[in-house]
């Protein structure tokens, strides 16, 4: 009995699970155990195959609907992504293009660098030799200014030292002044000639006496003699008129230096002025007596003066 009952336990188990793996069709009029199990469990297995058929279905469509979002998506990213790549694509040109023209600026840059560095190296070139130049014009002008201070100081000597020669005459016979670099001395014609002579006479060789002793002791004098006379017309056997006369004048006071007390020839230059060149107004007998008159200029030699300028102009 016991063998007969786990035999049937184990058809009640077996049965239904080969129901499920058994290919047949259910059993239309089932008159057995076995067979209403069979159907049993095929419609189970039915059900179970109706409701897996139904959710496939509905995977299916879900996965359908998902695939059509994933398209729109998909079609829409890939949109965004051709977007993205064409603005990747046309910044790659850009940053190739900034790239070549920060070449060329940098190139530019450079090259004007350069140039600065070269025009900033030639301009201070410049500037030093310019210095340079500055620095011995000014040394020059120092010494311009040494030799024109030692000109002055020669200058005012030798106008003291003629004053003091010429003190014991009358201010209206002799006058001494110093003015543009010079000393002027001027005689009057009564210290020196009588009217219309050109010989001089005992007071004026007296004061010509005193003069070259002072230009023998200063032997770096120039010597100028000028003749002046009024406007008043003269026309004698010897002189054809003033400019002659004033011109016979100063040769005479040039020989007097030269030949009576040994002044040097080349130091003296006579001329004649003639009525041309007034001390005072013609018009006045006063005015005419000034004008007729002997001027002795004294000029020390500026040759160092004159090397230093050439010096300076090369």
């Amino acid at each position: 009995m016991k063998k007969i009952f786990s035999l049937i336990i184990l058809a009640l188990f077996v049965s239904p699970l080969w129901a499920q793996f058994d290919p047949r069709s259910p059993v239309d009029e089932p008159e057995n155990f076995k067979d209403k199990s069979y159907n049993f469990f095929l419609s189970k297995r039915l059900k179970r195959a109706i409701h897996q058929r139904d959710s496939l279905n509905e995977l299916v469509i879900a996965f359908n609907r998902d695939t059509t979002q994933r398209g729109i998506e998909y079609r829409y990213l890939d949109s965004l992504y051709r977007a993205l790549m064409a603005r990747y694509n046309e910044c790659g040109e850009n940053n190739n293009t900034l790239k070549q023209q920060f070449a060329e600026l940098n190139a530019r840059y450079n090259d004007l660098m350069k140039k600065s560095l070269s025009d900033a190296e030639r301009f201070n070139n410049a500037l030093k030799i310019k210095a340079e130049e500055l620095e011995a014009r000014e040394k020059r002008l120092a010494e311009l200014q040494g030799i024109i201070n030692a000109q002055d100081s020669l200058l005012n000597a030798l106008n003291d030292v003629v004053k003091k020669a010429l003190l014991s005459f009358k201010s209206d016979e002799i006058s001494v002044e110093m003015k543009n670099g010079k000393v002027y001395i001027s005689m009057s014609d009564k210290l020196l000639f009588k009217s219309g002579s050109a010989a001089v006479e005992d007071a004026g060789k007296e004061a010509i006496k005193k003069l070259a002793d002072v230009l023998n002791k200063n032997p770096d004098i120039d010597v100028l003699i000028e003749g002046h006379t009024d406007n008043i017309p003269i026309k004698t056997a010897r002189y054809e008129d003033n400019w002659s006369l004033s011109a016979d004048r100063a040769l005479s006071i040039v020989r007097l230096l030269s030949e009576t007390h040994d002044v040097n020839p080349k130091r003296l230059v006579a001329a004649g002025r003639g009525e041309f060149y007034p001390k005072a107004d013609n018009a006045t007998a006063e005015g005419r007596a000034k004008n007729r008159r002997t001027e002795i200029i004294l000029t020390p030699k500026l040759d160092e003066l004159y090397k230093l300028i050439q010096k300076n102009r090369r």
